[in-house]
């Protein structure tokens, strides 16, 4: 009976009659008979969207990218760089790269021009950057090797042992050295490993270059073309000369410096002191040498391989 009364009670104070107060409540959860039979699912219903979790990860990944020294203009780079890489696998690839000392900068730079970085395996890359420290490739040394050769990091570790190999234990180059040519040439990944020890008996039997000088001058950087070119016109002008066993010539030498790191004009005016139409001259005729002797080589090979064969024929007719 007090439930009925207070039900109908209202205020007299406008002189109004007697009318029944709604509940308090959603009123169409209370009227509504599915609602009262799960109504703490429609009030949950009523609460605010959920949380969107990529965006929550996305904001998580670009806080710790900030967090790591990245602008927000970096930032922004990193995200676009590959479309559809999902945020976690980024800040895995870059948090690898970090910790083998590489600044966010270059960092960027080598994501931009290898976006397929993003791609590998978050095992894979922690294996290769492994790989790399033990080549003593970290503590920011990679910084150069990433901005020439990004490719060093998705390249198959055994290509990778090739070089070291033939620049260790062919060429006889020390640890240290190896990691120093891998660091300041590293182009020498890409190069066949038999071109590449043939580059090194061509600057230590021809040129009588050491393995020191070899290292400190980047030698191994130039092509063999470059190099022959320039070596042998020096050599026929009388400016060049390969060092006996003492080490002495009886011409000074110039430096290597002034023969590769400068250009053509600079090489035929300042360490030449030849003429341009020179030069292009001397590059015919050497061109066509090198054609000469590899045709000489292959008529006596075929010659050779005649003569064991009628040799051959004639055992066989003795017997």
């Amino acid at each position: 009976m007090m439930a009925s009364l207070l039900r109908k009670l209202t205020t007299a104070s406008t002189g109004g009659g007697l009318e029944e107060i709604p509940c308090a409540g959603p009123k169409k959860c209370v009227q509504d008979p599915e609602c009262r039979t799960h109504l703490p699912q429609c009030l949950l219903e009523k609460q605010s969207a959920p949380v969107d979790r990529g965006s929550w990860e996305r904001e998580e990944v670009i806080t710790s990218l900030l967090d790591m020294g990245f602008s927000d203009g970096h930032v922004n780079e990193l995200l676009t760089v590959q479309p559809g890489t999902h945020p976690q696998q980024l800040l895995d690839i870059v948090s690898e790269l970090i910790l083998l000392g590489v600044n966010p900068e270059p960092v960027c730079v080598a994501l931009k021009k290898s976006p397929q970085l993003l791609k590998l395996p978050v095992v894979q890359m922690k294996k290769r950057c492994s790989y790399l420290r033990k080549l003593g490739l970290g503590e920011g040394k990679l910084r150069r090797v990433l901005h020439c050769c990004p490719e060093i990091l998705t390249m198959r570790q055994r290509d990778i042992a090739n070089t070291v190999s033939v620049l260790r234990d062919k060429c006889l180059f020390t640890v240290q050295q190896v990691t120093e040519i891998l660091h300041r040439c590293p182009y020498v990944l890409r190069e066949d490993p038999g071109e590449l020890e043939y580059k090194f008996q061509y600057a230590y039997f021809r040129m009588g270059v050491k393995h020191a000088d070899v290292v400190r001058t980047d030698f191994l950087q130039y092509s063999i073309t470059k190099t022959r070119q320039r070596h042998t016109f020096l050599e026929r002008l009388g400016r060049y000369q390969t060092p006996d066993k003492k080490g002495q010539t009886q011409v000074p030498n110039p430096p290597l410096r002034d023969i590769l790191r400068v250009s053509e004009a600079e090489f035929l005016a300042r360490t030449a002191c030849s003429s341009a139409e020179e030069f292009e001259v001397f590059k015919k005729l050497l061109a066509r040498e090198e054609e000469e002797e590899s045709k000489n080589h292959m008529p006596s090979d075929r010659s050779t391989s005649e003569d064991e064969e009628d040799e051959d024929g004639e055992e066989e007719g003795e017997l």
